[in-house]
């Protein structure tokens, strides 16, 4: 099975795991960095009812800078090789990097997870070489340095926000990526505000109208903080509940740092 098929067939939300092989993510930075230590979250999020790991080899939080191609595909590499190797899970590479996308579709991973939407030069042109994977295209105001310095929006945020998504969808369909292949992102705590992220909450069904998989990224963020605290156990049944309570109809894909306490709150509104 395919994870468009997986998609296409579920009658539920798909649950996407966090997995942040980062010194410096804005939550589990450090913890992973260890391949045996990410291997080992990834099966523990697994038996926890993780349908998709997402690998993340370069921190995005607000304020973040890069990190060199090399130093990426050394952090993701060894976690790639060994899903593929010994787990049935599909696994999303979180990367912008069109190198790191090549590398991560020669090593069949089936999803590239890419936060500038596919604007890197020669990202379109290596999708197109791997058909069988899919792709989710995000919002972004501004890059993870700048995103936070004083984003704003026209008067209708969610508006601006779906027609962004629509351009890159229109723009993949031109470049011959199937429709199938796409999942999109309206980009919870990428150059938004608090207020910015909660009109884009309660106004999901209008981006829902694109018809196309919502991946729903809530987990852990500033927009959730702000009302919960910083407390991990708080944050997490934050994350769930209002994961939980995303009412569209397109497909919606779940992402989440602790998929246990998601799953949870998943199954108490199917």
């Amino acid at each position: 099975m395919t994870f468009s098929s997986l998609i296409k067939n579920s009658s539920h939300p798909i649950i996407m795991g966090v997995l942040n092989v980062t010194p410096d993510s804005f939550s589990d930075g450090g913890f992973f960095i260890d391949p045996d230590n990410a291997i080992k979250q990834a099966q523990k999020m697994i038996d926890e009812g993780a349908d998709i790991i997402d690998i993340g080899g370069e921190s995005s939080r607000p304020g973040a800078k890069p990190v060199t191609l090399e130093e990426e595909l050394r952090r993701i590499s060894p976690i790639i090789k060994a899903l593929k190797k010994d787990t049935s899970v599909f696994v999303s590479v979180d990367t912008y990097k069109p190198e790191v996308m090549k590398f991560a579709l020669e090593h069949e991973v089936d999803v590239i997870n890419d936060i500038k939407a596919l604007r890197e030069n020669e990202s379109i042109k290596i999708l197109k070489d791997y058909p069988n994977s899919m792709v989710c295209l995000m919002h972004m105001q501004g890059t993870p340095e700048t995103m936070q310095v004083n984003p704003n929006y026209s008067q209708n945020t969610t508006n601006e926000i779906k027609q962004f998504l629509l351009d890159r969808l229109n723009m993949c369909i031109a470049e011959g990526i199937d429709l199938e292949r796409i999942i999109l992102d309206p980009g919870f705590g990428f150059g938004k505000t608090f207020e910015h992220n909660w009109e884009i909450y309660q106004n999901l069904e209008t981006i829902a109208e694109l018809n196309m998989p919502l991946l729903i990224a809530l987990s852990r963020k500033s927009m959730l903080q702000k009302i919960v605290g910083d407390d991990l156990k708080r944050l997490d049944d934050a994350t769930g509940f209002f994961s939980s309570m995303v009412n569209v109809k397109c497909p919606i894909i779940i992402r989440t740092h602790n998929v246990g306490v998601t799953k949870k709150y998943l199954e108490r509104n199917v």
